[in-house]
C-alpha cells in the first residue's frame, strides 16, 4: 500500500468513528426499539439480538401508511408537501444558481456570500422570523394582502381566510421553501460552474437557439448537480416537523415527522414511532438509491468520453 493511501484512510478514521458512534449506533438503537416490544405500561424493550425481533410494530408502521392507515393523511400530506416544495425550490433556485455562476461578473463573490449567509444563523431562528412576517400584523402579510395575492389563493381554494398561521398548506409549503432552498442553490451552483463556455458555443454555432442550447445542452450536464440539490433539501423535508409546528400548529398541517415525533416525545408507543422512522427510512432510501443510479451512469458516461 502506497504511503500516501495509508495516510489518507488514517485521516478517515476519526469521521468514520464519529460516524460510527453518533450515526450507526443511535440508529441501531432505533431499530431495536422497532423491532423490539413494549411492557404492559408501554414502556419499549428494545431487542438488540436481530434474532429476537419482533417484526409486529414494524408491520403496524407499514399498514399505518397505506391508504386507510393511522397516518396515511399525514404520509400523504407530507408527499405533497415536499414534492410541491422542492419544485418551487428549483422554480427559484436554477435562475438564482444560473445567474450567480454565469452571468453575475464582479458580483459572484458578494452573491455566493449572501447564499451563505443562511447557513450561520439557526433554522429555527429563521422560522421564528418567518412566523413574524406571517403574523396578524406582519410585513409579508400586509404586503401579500396589498398585492391581493391573498385574495387569488383564497379564490383557488389554497388558502382558507386572511390567517396565515391558521393550519394553512400554502403557508408551511412556503416556509418549508424559505428554509432549504439555500441547500439547492449551492450545489446547482456548483455543477453549473463547471459547464464548459465551448460546449454551449458550439450548440449555438450548430444552429441551437438559446432556449435550445440551455434545455439539450445546460440541463443535462447539470443533472447530477441537480439531483444531489433535489435529495440534500427532500431527505430532511420529509422528516421535518418543526416547521409545521412553528408555521401551523395544526393537525391539518401535520406531516409524517409529526406523527414520529408524537410517538417518540412522550407518546403512547415509541416502539411504534421507532417503526415509523425505519419505515420512512426505507422510502427515503428509494430515493437516495435512484440518485446513485444516476450518478453512476454519469460517471460511466464521462469515462467513456
Amino acid at each position: 500500500m502506497r504511503r500516501g493511501a495509508l495516510t489518507w484512510r488514517l485521516l478517515a478514521i476519526p469521521g468514520v468513528a464519529w460516524l460510527a458512534a453518533f450515526f450507526l449506533v443511535a440508529f441501531y438503537a432505533i431499530v431495536s426499539v422497532g423491532f423490539g416490544n413494549v411492557t404492559t405500561l408501554y414502556q419499549p424493550v428494545p431487542h438488540w439480538n436481530p434474532l429476537d425481533w419482533n417484526v409486529g410494530y414494524v408491520w403496524v408502521a407499514v399498514k399505518a401508511v397505506l391508504p386507510g392507515g393511522q397516518t396515511w393523511d399525514a404520509f400523504l400530506r407530507t408527499v405533497i408537501y415536499v414534492v410541491v416544495a422542492v419544485a418551487l425550490s428549483l422554480a427559484i433556485g436554477f435562475p438564482v444558481a444560473w445567474y450567480t455562476a454565469r452571468h453575475a461578473g464582479r458580483w459572484r463573490g458578494v452573491l455566493l456570500v449572501a447564499l451563505v449567509l443562511p447557513f450561520w444563523i439557526s433554522y429555527l431562528m429563521r422560522m421564528f422570523a418567518w412566523t413574524n412576517l406571517l403574523a396578524t400584523d406582519g410585513y409579508a402579510t400586509k404586503a401579500l394582502h396589498a398585492l391581493s395575492i391573498d385574495s387569488l389563493l383564497s379564490s383557488v381554494g389554497l388558502l382558507d381566510g386572511r390567517d396565515w398561521l391558521g393550519g394553512q398548506h400554502v403557508a408551511v409549503v412556503m416556509a418549508l421553501v424559505y428554509g432549504y432552498v439555500p441547500y439547492l442553490i449551492l450545489p446547482l451552483f456548483v455543477a453549473l460552474d463547471r459547464i464548459d463556455d465551448r460546449v454551449i458555443e458550439a450548440a449555438r454555432d450548430l444552429g441551437a437557439s438559446p432556449a435550445g442550447a440551455f434545455w439539450r445542452v445546460v440541463v443535462p450536464l447539470a443533472r447530477t448537480g441537480t439531483l444531489a440539490g433535489i435529495v440534500l433539501i427532500a431527505l430532511p423535508m420529509f422528516g421535518d416537523y418543526y416547521t409545521p409546528d412553528l408555521i401551523s400548529g395544526s393537525p391539518n398541517t401535520s406531516m409524517l415527522g409529526n406523527a414520529i415525533n408524537g410517538y417518540v416525545q412522550g407518546g403512547p408507543d415509541k416502539a411504534l414511532g421507532a417503526a415509523l422512522t425505519l419505515v420512512a427510512s426505507a422510502f427515503l432510501l428509494v430515493l437516495m438509491f435512484s440518485y446513485l443510479r444516476v450518478l453512476r451512469a454519469d460517471q460511466r458516461e464521462a469515462q467513456r468520453a
